[in-house]
């Protein structure tokens, strides 16, 4: 059954994932991976974190539509940068884009994937970086 209202995981939930969530998270970020690719070039090797005091980025997190506590991926597009990528078609029914704030994509990132740093890949849109995304089969577990 599908979520009626999505609201962000917050760092308790992620806290309480169970070996399940985690599976599940790791499937869907591949499917999303996948998907993704039909849209963009997706760097082979990770860069910095995106999270600098003064940096052009909005944030948001993909979110299993059926438990939004399974975060699939962290994303920082570079503000007002077009083409976006259609959303729509790449996330499907199941998977959901909700809007986060620097600071608590920060806070989601360091208890999901406790590497410092160097776990974004950067994305390509005709021929640009677009943005930097960290998908869930990276996550090295919780802290």
């Amino acid at each position: 059954m599908l979520a009626t209202t999505l609201s962000l995981p917050t760092l308790q939930d992620v806290r309480m994932l169970t070996g399940i969530d985690l599976a599940m998270m790791n499937t869907l970020s591949d499917t999303f991976r996948q998907s993704l690719e039909l849209y963009v070039d997706i760097d082979p090797f990770t860069t910095k974190d995106p999270f600098e005091d003064q940096d052009d980025f909005d944030y948001y997190i993909i979110v299993d539509r059926t438990e939004p506590k399974r975060i699939v991926s962290l994303i920082a597009m570079k503000k007002d940068h077009l083409p976006q990528p259609s959303w729509d078609n790449i996330l499907g029914n199941r998977l959901a884009k909700l809007s986060i704030s620097k600071s608590d994509a920060s806070i989601l990132k360091s208890e999901l994937m406790p590497k410092d740093t160097n776990n974004f890949y950067a994305y390509r849109l005709s021929g640009e970086t677009s943005g930097l995304v960290m998908f869930a089969f990276q996550m090295c577990g919780r802290k």
